[in-house]
């Protein structure tokens, strides 16, 4: 009788460790080069305020470093600027200090070129931070027009949504962007399905990080009838199961019929005891915003509707509707 084979011993908890230990040492090391930054923009802010230096001592400080410290990295003239420019944008938002040493400087970088003004700035701090995005994604997100699209439309969601959620609204989209799917113009719900499954790891880069996926075609049975999910997620944060329903037509209200259907079958069959009620997502090809909130007003289960995007935004025309947006909602000190 051959002796037994000893069972391979579990390190998955030893490399666990080790993971943590490496994300808060590169965390650290990132903090410490912020702070750094932040003090040299801070000390030549206020050299070139007070007149006592020029700007042409820049260049003098960037040749100086560069030969007493030839293996220094990052100090150039042009980057020296960016420190100055750095600190002078946040020095008097104390909101936003711990954010900027949470992300890498060229996430910052990118935030403070890119942003039209301070509330822009803060926005994508936060969504970077919260969202961990990569410099790739966080980029996207600029070409978006992310912040352009979430101040002039919020999220449209049922009243049953921010009474049970109510984080609900600043989770979801008015709409979201699925230009990677490269889908045609006239397209089929499979194609737009089979699409978001090819790219599931993009389409959950644009739903958000704490959405997890489920599956598809998720089967339902109510009674002796066989009924099928789009797409479902789970999202960690609000803790509920997440239905998306896929419309690739101008929103109905009858839509909102069999999303409500579906909830409450997963609510009596499906849902978990620690679980909050499930939510529905409709997302549609296109929509009408009156019709939605004359759809959404007297429905009974938390749900929302949103549309899909397969091109990339105007954004040069966001941002004029943004700024009228603030002239008139914020006077013109807002607006600037």
């Amino acid at each position: 009788m051959s002796a037994l084979t000893p069972a391979t011993p579990d390190f998955a908890e030893i490399t666990r460790l080790i993971e943590a230990a490496r994300q808060r040492a590169y965390q650290a090391v990132n903090t410490a080069l912020i702070d750094l930054y932040w003090q040299v923009g801070a000390y030549l802010s206020g050299k070139i305020k007070a007149a006592e230096w020029g700007e042409g001592v820049v260049e003098q400080l960037a040749q100086h470093l560069a030969s007493t410290q030839p293996g220094l990295k990052g100090f150039t003239r042009a980057n020296l600027f960016r420190m100055r420019q750095f600190y002078e944008a946040y020095q008097a938002q104390e909101k936003v200090a711990p954010l900027v040493r949470q992300l890498p400087w060229t996430h910052n970088l990118i935030i403070l070129s890119r942003s039209k003004r301070p509330e822009e700035r803060e926005f994508y701090l936060n969504m970077a931070a919260q969202e961990k995005w990569s410099k790739r994604e966080l980029e996207r997100q600029f070409d978006t027009a992310l912040f352009e699209r979430v101040v002039l439309n919020p999220a449209k969601v049922s009243p049953l949504v921010t009474q049970i959620h109510p984080d609900a609204a600043s989770v979801f989209k008015d709409s979201y962007l699925v230009e990677f799917l490269d889908l045609p113009a006239a397209h089929l719900e499979s194609e737009l399905q089979r699409g978001l499954l090819a790219q599931l790891r993009q389409f959950l880069l644009e739903l958000g990080r704490d959405f997890c996926f489920v599956g598809s075609e998720y089967p339902l049975q109510v009674g002796q009838q066989d009924f099928a999910l789009d797409l479902l997620f789970f999202h960690r944060g609000l803790n509920c199961l997440v239905a998306i329903e896929l419309k690739t037509t101008r929103f109905s209200p009858e839509h909102l019929g069999q999303l409500n259907f579906y909830l409450e079958a997963l609510d009596r069959d499906h849902k978990k005891p620690h679980e909050n009620p499930a939510i529905g997502l409709l997302l549609c090809a296109s929509k009408d915003d009156e019709v939605v909130e004359y759809a959404l007003s007297r429905s009974l289960s938390p749900a929302l509707v949103a549309q899909y995007q397969t091109q990339l935004p105007d954004k040069k025309l966001l941002q004029a509707k943004l700024h009228e947006f603030y002239l008139a909602n914020l006077g013109e000190e807002g607006a600037a």
